[in-house]
C-alpha cells in the first residue's frame, strides 16, 4: 500500500452549492483497485470473470464492500474496522482501527489529487479508461500512468466505494463513489466528481479501492 501524507481537501456539492474544507491524517492506499484475484483469494470463490484476473472486481455493493474488508483484516490478522449497531443496524467504522476499510471521499479526493490542483492529475487519455478509449470493456489495473504518489486507476476504469453517506436527510443510507469509469463520460472523470446509490446496489463499473488507518 502507498502511504499518503496528512492535509487539507476541500471538498463541494454543486447540487446544493456548498463546499466545506477537511484535514486528513496520514493514512495507507492501496496502489491499485482490488482485483479478481484479490476478492477471489480473499472469498475463496471462483473467478467467473471473462477479462482475466487483473481487472477490477466489480457488481460488488457497498455492503458486501465492507464485509470483504472485514474479511481480509480477519485473514490478516488485524482488526476489524466494521461493525454492526444492533439496536440501529447501522455500520458503525473504527477509524482507529488496524484493519482494512474503504477510504472516506476526503481521503479519496485528497490520494487522486496528489498535489495538483486540477480536475485531472493528469491528461485523461494517458491517465484513464473511459468511454472513449475503453473499446467498451474493463481494463487490466496499472495500465495507465499512475498519479504523482503511484496510485493508479484513480480516474477511470471502476467507479470506487466511499464509507461517507452522501446526503442523509435526502438520500437516506445512499454512499458516495469516487472516480469514473470505463464507461463514464469525459467529464466524469474527474477528482471532484461525486456520484451516491443505495448501499445494495452494484454494477458492472463500480468497484472498491482498500485503505487501512496509520497509528
Amino acid at each position: 500500500m502507498i502511504s499518503i501524507p496528512g492535509g487539507e481537501i476541500e471538498l463541494r456539492d454543486d447540487r446544493i452549492k456548498k463546499v466545506w474544507k477537511t484535514e486528513i491524517k496520514p493514512f495507507l492506499l492501496a496502489q491499485y483497485p482490488v482485483t479478481m484475484e484479490l476478492y477471489c483469494t480473499i472469498t475463496g470463490k471462483a473467478s467467473a470473470t471473462i477479462y482475466g484476473n487483473q481487472r477490477p472486481v466489480v457488481n460488488i455493493s457497498w455492503n458486501e464492500a465492507i464485509r470483504l474488508c472485514n474479511l481480509l483484516s480477519q485473514k490478516a490478522g488485524l482488526n476489524e474496522c466494521y461493525s454492526l449497531n444492533h439496536d440501529s443496524e447501522e455500520i458503525i467504522c473504527d477509524w482507529g482501527s488496524d484493519g482494512y476499510r474503504l477510504p472516506s471521499e476526503a481521503e479519496w479526493q485528497h490520494a487522486c489529487k496528489a498535489g495538483t490542483t486540477g480536475y485531472r492529475y493528469g491528461e485523461i487519455d494517458q491517465i484513464a479508461w473511459y468511454q472513449e478509449n475503453s473499446e467498451g470493456k474493463i481494463h487490466e489495473v496499472g495500465t495507465k500512468e499512475p498519479n504523482a504518489w503511484g496510485l493508479y486507476d484513480m480516474l477511470g476504469n471502476v467507479w470506487e466505494w466511499c464509507w461517507d453517506l452522501y446526503d442523509e436527510k435526502v438520500y437516506g443510507s445512499y454512499r458516495i463513489f469516487r472516480g469514473g469509469s470505463w464507461a463514464e463520460e469525459k467529464r466524469g472523470c474527474g477528482a471532484s466528481c461525486r456520484r451516491r446509490s443505495h448501499p445494495s446496489f452494484s454494477i458492472d463499473d463500480l468497484g472498491l479501492r482498500l485503505a487501512r488507518s496509520l497509528s
